[in-house]
């Protein structure tokens, strides 16, 4: 049944920061593949029946440089909501300038719950001289079609993440992003999400990070990803 047709993308969708190149575009040829396990908890230590987690959500993305300008991928996994997502997408650079604030516009087509959506995304980037910023907003449109409602209508939700990378020694990074969204039929909600990418091979990284909410999401969590690119 589709209560809840839909819910923003994380754009981190799963990982954050540089892991999703947002608007600096793939190089042509290269790929990029990110995974990431997310176990989330109740804040409230007396909310607690158990130490097992109360939420757990994988996902997988891809991105592959088309050619210098156009970076196409896959999102995979589970929405915010715990529904199936898979979703393709193709970004192209707006301004792709040397120097100053990059931006890109994607468009991403797919299903959330088995249900058609469409994905609409606009992203900011700032190279700093040791780390960069970025902001990164997403529009999923869904053709909600369900016995609960008298006809078909569309539902949309919102994101935007907000990040500040900072680029450490041994190719080291620190993580430090806000996730906000408003889905649909539901409250805005916040949460904080910092994370450390720890290089494992010249291919391979490793990603830990935590997550706590600040409104609209009582939850707090850990989470574990990977990054490669080749």
């Amino acid at each position: 049944m589709w209560t809840r047709p839909l819910l923003a993308a994380l754009f981190l969708p799963l990982l954050a920061g540089a892991a999703v190149a947002g608007a600096w575009p793939r190089e042509k040829g290269q790929v990029f593949l990110s995974g990431a396990a997310r176990l989330n908890w109740p804040q409230e230590l007396e909310h607690w029946t158990s130490y097992e987690p109360t939420g757990q959500y994988y996902t997988l993305y891809l991105e592959y440089g088309l050619t210098d300008r156009i970076t196409v991928g896959f999102d995979l996994g589970r929405s915010v909501s715990g529904n199936g997502k898979s979703v393709g997408f193709l970004r192209l650079p707006v301004r792709d300038k040397a120097g100053g604030l990059k931006i890109a516009a994607e468009l991403g087509l797919g299903k959330i719950d088995g249900h058609p959506v469409i994905r609409p995304g606009l992203s900011f980037g700032l190279g700093l001289e040791r780390g960069w910023l970025a902001a990164d907003g997403f529009a999923e449109i869904a053709w909600v079609d369900d016995s609960d409602y008298i006809a078909p209508f569309l539902g949309v939700d919102y994101k935007l993440d907000l990040t500040w990378g900072r680029n450490l020694a041994r190719d080291r990074k620190l993580i430090l992003q806000v996730q906000t969204g408003k889905p649909w039929g539901k409250p805005f909600f916040a949460r904080f999400a910092p994370s450390v990418v720890l290089p494992v091979t010249d291919v391979f990284s490793a990603e830990l990070g935590v997550t706590w909410g600040a409104t609209g999401d009582s939850s707090m969590g850990v989470l574990l990803g990977f990054w490669s690119s080749f």
